[in-house]
């Protein structure tokens, strides 16, 4: 039986990358501590086995040595003040995955004669932020006046995603890589990014985070697209942000949430109920974690008031992520967009995809799940 020779010190690496307990990989696989030590060979079948277990290309078991595999794009997260550490591989796989699908996007609609998306590189951080924050409220008809028909800021966030993939953007929200459930995203790592073209832009918004910071989380992407600028972020409402894009599009996503004028109008006549935050949150229709970061902007609020307050209100939060009464076929076209889930799959019906490429870039593996979600989308073959 042919064995192939494998470094130790590159099977250590894949197992460190895709962060594998060696235990598990012991149990999986009897010999493995015997192919890290150098003192037993692995078959070529037990490689791809290993390669799936792993999340890595088979290939990568042929390298001479570890190889670098840096974000490929900008990096603006921070933790502490300080630049994040080596990214997980389930970070550098959902970028990939979804360059891979603007890619196509961005063929299916040149190929279509979309026009690009006009606002696509439009401001610069030297741009007055009001005046960008209203043009991106007028395009995404999210002025107050248009809020007061939505039940809750959670509606509002719907209508902000289904209006921005209406401008043309890919607008992606998932909690987890692809469609594999065991592969979940941090969003203590990363909150979103975005991906800059002009005839497929793309916003990803960390499916395992809070709704109420996945508001500002798309804002914040937005903000990026109309800069022209593909970054990664891990921006909340309460980030302190030396870079000047990151601060510029904190800005902007702030005031297209919550107008600071009004937002001081509105919160003098309120300052006096202990309840004002939830009032507010419900007149802007958006989270109370975008609320107290206006207070604080309005001066209603100390720093340190503004910080207890925030964290309060983000523990509160997060004993709450779990999610109730969620149509399973709506986060089905959340995790791909709806934008690009129609595109693939009337591409696919029409014979200019292949069903391959379709399943590979939806993630999906029966045909079943396809016919589901074309009924989903309305689209019948």
């Amino acid at each position: 039986m042919l064995r192939i020779e494998v470094k130790p010190e590159i099977l250590r690496w894949c197992r460190e990358r895709a962060g594998v307990d060696f235990g598990t990989l012991v149990e999986r696989f009897p010999k493995y501590a015997e192919w890290e030590s150098g003192q037993f060979r692995p078959t070529l079948k037990q490689l791809e086995r290993l390669a799936t277990e792993v999340h890595a290309p088979i290939g990568y078991f042929f390298l001479k040595e570890p190889i670098e595999e840096p974000i490929p794009i900008p990096d603006f997260r921070t933790t502490g003040g300080k630049t994040s550490e080596r990214p997980s591989l389930e970070l550098l796989d959902v970028i990939d995955v979804c360059r891979r699908r603007q890619d196509w996007y961005r063929e299916f609609a040149l190929s279509e004669g979309e026009d690009p998306v006009p606002y696509i590189g439009t401001s610069k951080t030297t741009s007055d932020v009001e005046t960008v924050a209203a043009n991106i409220r007028a395009a995404l008809n999210f002025d107050l006046d248009d809020r007061r028909d939505f039940r809750s800021w959670r509606t509002a966030l719907r209508h902000l995603i289904e209006s921005a993939d209406a401008l043309g953007v890919l607008v992606t929200v998932s909690g987890i890589v692809g469609s594999n459930t065991r592969r979940k995203l941090d969003p203590e790592e990363f909150r979103g990014f975005a991906l800059v073209d002009d005839h497929a832009p793309l916003v990803f918004i960390n499916g395992a985070d809070t709704r109420a910071a996945q508001m500002f989380t798309l804002a914040h992407e937005l903000a990026h697209l109309w800069l022209g600028k593909s970054a990664i972020s891990d921006s909340r409402p309460d980030s302190q942000h030396e870079n000047a894009v990151e601060q510029w599009c904190n800005c902007v996503a702030a005031e297209i949430l919550a107008p600071l004028e009004i937002l001081r109008l509105e919160y003098d006549r309120v300052r006096s109920n202990t309840n004002a935050v939830t009032v507010l949150s419900h007149r802007f229709r958006v989270s109370t974690l975008v609320i107290l970061r206006r207070i604080l902007d309005a001066g209603g609020l100390t720093q340190r008031q503004f910080q207890d307050a925030y964290e309060t209100e983000w523990a509160r939060l997060k004993t709450n992520l779990k999610r109730k009464g969620e149509n399973s076929g709506l986060l089905r076209t959340e995790r791909t967009g709806r934008r690009f889930a129609q595109a693939i799959v009337t591409s696919t019906l029409e014979g200019k995809t292949s069903f391959t490429e379709s399943f590979q870039l939806l993630g999906l593996r029966k045909t079943s799940s396809f016919d589901s979600l074309a009924q989903i989308l309305g689209i019948s073959n």
